[in-house]
C-alpha cells in the first residue's frame, strides 16, 4: 500500500493570547517540534514530504494561517505529489474547512494525527472503546449534513477507527454511539474501581508516569522481570500494566505502567481515558520517568506535569527518574546531577542505577508507613501471626512471656496493634535479631 505523503505546517506565535487556547505556545524549539511531529506522521504510517515554519503575530479566524503563508503553501504543494497537510496546533472545524477548500488536498491537524495513531496503536477492548470515543468526539463538529466533509477525507489517516475500521460519518449515528461508548467505558471503570478496591487494602502503589518513549516499559520489565512490550515508538503502550515490584517490604508495592504524555495532549483523549488515568489518581507515588537524551526533555517534564494538574494528581509524593544516561556524555550527566540533586539517573535498558531507584521507593513507603514497637503475648499467636503478614519486621526480641517488635506498619493497622504499644525501643534494639 502507497504511503500518504504529507506537507508539515508549524506556526511559532510571536504575540501571547489568553490561557485556553489549544496549544499554540511550546517551551519546545521548533527544530524539536518539527522532529516530532515528523516522528509521530512516521507512525502513522505515512512519508514527509516537507515541513514548512512560519512566524506570524497570532491565529488568523479564517484559516489559522495568514493569507500570505497560504499562498506560499499553495505553491509549495503546485507539481507535489503531496496528498495531506498536517499542521502541528489544533485548528477549528471551521478552519479546516476553508484549508481543505483552498488547497484542495486533505487537511489535518496534530490531534487528528494522535487520535489515528491512538486508533492504530490500541489493542485491549477497553483501549478500543476510548479512542473510538475519543475520535468521535473529535469528529463530531467536523461533519456537515451526512458527513460531505469526511467523505472528502477519502482514506488514511483521519478515517481510520480502531482495529482499522472505518470511522462513522453519520452525524445521528455518531451521537448515539457516544452515549452508548460512554456507558460501557463507565461500565468498565466501575469494574476497574472494585478491583482496586479490593487489592488496595494491602498494597503500596506506585504508577510510572512520563511523556511517550521515555522508557517507562522498559524500566517496568527490568525491575519486575516481566515482558510487557517495550518498543522504541510514540505510543507503544496505551492500556495499563501492572506488576507486582520485589523490595522485600509491607506492604507489597505494586508497579503501573501508564499511557505517556505528549505536548498538546488531547483533551478530548484526557477524558476518554478516565478509567485508564485512574490508575494514575489513586497511586501512592509516581515515579516520573524522563529521557535524558532528548533535547527538550525540560519542556517535556513541563508537558507531563501539565497533564498530571489537569488530572488533579499533581501534588502526590513523586520521584524525579532520569532514564538513558548511557545515551549521554559524562559532563552533561555531572552537570545534570548537580542540577536536580534530589533526582535519580537511570539506564534501564542497561541496569544502571536500579538499586538507587528501589532504595527511593524503599524510603517513600517508609515515609508513609510508622515505624513502632509492640509487645505481644506468646498466647495472642493470631496477632504474631498477623504480623508477619501485614507487617515489616524490623527487629524482634523473644523474652519469657510475649515477644517484642520493632515493626514498619501502615497507618491503618495502628488501631489493631495500639493495645500492645510500649513506650521505648531500647530494650528491642539493644539486642535484637535482625529480620532480613
Amino acid at each position: 500500500m502507497t504511503k500518504e505523503k504529507v506537507l508539515l505546517i508549524f506556526i511559532d506565535f510571536t504575540q501571547k493570547v489568553k490561557d485556553g487556547s489549544p496549544g499554540l505556545f511550546t517551551n519546545i524549539s521548533v527544530e524539536d517540534r518539527i522532529e516530532e511531529l515528523t516522528n509521530l506522521t512516521i507512525s502513522a504510517d505515512a512519508e514527509v514530504e516537507q515541513a514548512l515554519s512560519y512566524r506570524q503575530k497570532k491565529p488568523n479566524p479564517k484559516y489559522f494561517i495568514s493569507t500570505g503563508r497560504l499562498e506560499q503553501i499553495k505553491n509549495a504543494l503546485a507539481d507535489s505529489e503531496i496528498e495531506l497537510v498536517i499542521f502541528d496546533d489544533e485548528i477549528t472545524p471551521t478552519q479546516q474547512r476553508n484549508l481543505q477548500n483552498t488547497l484542495n488536498v486533505k487537511v489535518l491537524d496534530r490531534t487528528a494525527l494522535i487520535l489515528d495513531i491512538f486508533a492504530q496503536r490500541a489493542r485491549s477492548s477497553e483501549g478500543k472503546l476510548q479512542v473510538e470515543l475519543a475520535q468521535s468526539n473529535y469528529l463530531l463538529p467536523r461533519l456537515i449534513g451526512k458527513g460531505i466533509e469526511l467523505s472528502r477525507l477519502g482514506g488514511g489517516i483521519g478515517t481510520r477507527g480502531p482495529g482499522e475500521t472505518k470511522l462513522e460519518v453519520d452525524r445521528r449515528v455518531i451521537r448515539k454511539r457516544i452515549t452508548s461508548l460512554e456507558k460501557r467505558i463507565d461500565q468498565i471503570s466501575i469494574q476497574r474501581d472494585t478491583q482496586r478496591k479490593s487489592r488496595s487494602n494491602n498494597i503500596y502503589q506506585a504508577a510510572l508516569v512520563g511523556y511517550t518513549n521515555s522508557g517507562k516499559s522498559t524500566l517496568l520489565n527490568t525491575l519486575t522481570r516481566s515482558k510487557v512490550d517495550a518498543k522504541n515508538m510514540l505510543f507503544s503502550t496505551l492500556d495499563s500494566t501492572t506488576r507486582k515490584l520485589n523490595l522485600d517490604v509491607k506492604p507489597d508495592v505494586l508497579l503501573t505502567d501508564t499511557v505517556g504524555f505528549i505536548e498538546k495532549l488531547p483533551h478530548q483523549l484526557i477524558a476518554a481515558f478516565k478509567s485508564t488515568l485512574e490508575e494514575v489518581r489513586v497511586s501512592d507515588l509516581l515515579v516520573l520517568i524522563v529521557d535524558i537524551s532528548n533535547n527538550s526533555f525540560e519542556a517535556n517534564i513541563s508537558s507531563v506535569k501539565k497533564v498530571l494538574k489537569d488530572i488533579d494528581v499533581w501534588g502526590k509524593p513523586f520521584i524525579m527518574v532520569f532514564n538513558k544516561i548511557d545515551k549521554i556524555d559524562a559532563k552533561m550527566l555531572d552537570s545534570l546531577k548537580l542540577k536536580y540533586k534530589n533526582s535519580i539517573f537511570i539506564s534501564a535498558l542497561r541496569g544502571i542505577g536500579l538499586d538507587s531507584l528501589k532504595d527511593r521507593i524503599k524510603k517513600n513507603i517508609e515515609k508513609h508507613n510508622l515505624n513502632i514497637v509492640v509487645k505481644i503475648p506468646h498466647n495472642a499467636q493470631k496477632i504474631i501471626s498477623f504480623i508477619y503478614k501485614k507487617c515489616q519486621v524490623l527487629a524482634r526480641e523473644d523474652m519469657d512471656s510475649s515477644v517484642v517488635f520493632n515493626l514498619n506498619i501502615e497507618p491503618k493497622y495502628s488501631d489493631i496493634l495500639k493495645v500492645y504499644y510500649i513506650n521505648s525501643k531500647k530494650k528491642v534494639e539493644k539486642k535484637t535479631r535482625n529480620i532480613s
